[in-house]
């Protein structure tokens, strides 16, 4: 998941994985110049093997189907 603090929208996502309890990784996107001006305008993103998934919303029901 690529977040950043201080964002809403990265909270809300956190919990949807959180609640289907797969391990992930969470990329802040401070870290990185590159990362911010990749996906400021579209965080959070969620991404599964090295494919882009979803931008600012999850789609619990469906990420649930593909892990």
């Amino acid at each position: 998941m690529y977040s950043r603090p201080g964002c809403h929208l990265c909270d809300e996502a956190r919990a949807v994985l959180l609640r289907i309890g797969e391990p992930f990784d969470e990329i802040d996107i401070d870290s990185d110049d590159e990362l911010f001006k990749r996906y400021l305008e579209r965080i959070p993103v969620i991404a599964l093997d090295g494919e882009e998934l979803y931008d600012f919303f999850v789609d619990e029901q469906d990420l649930r189907r593909r892990v």
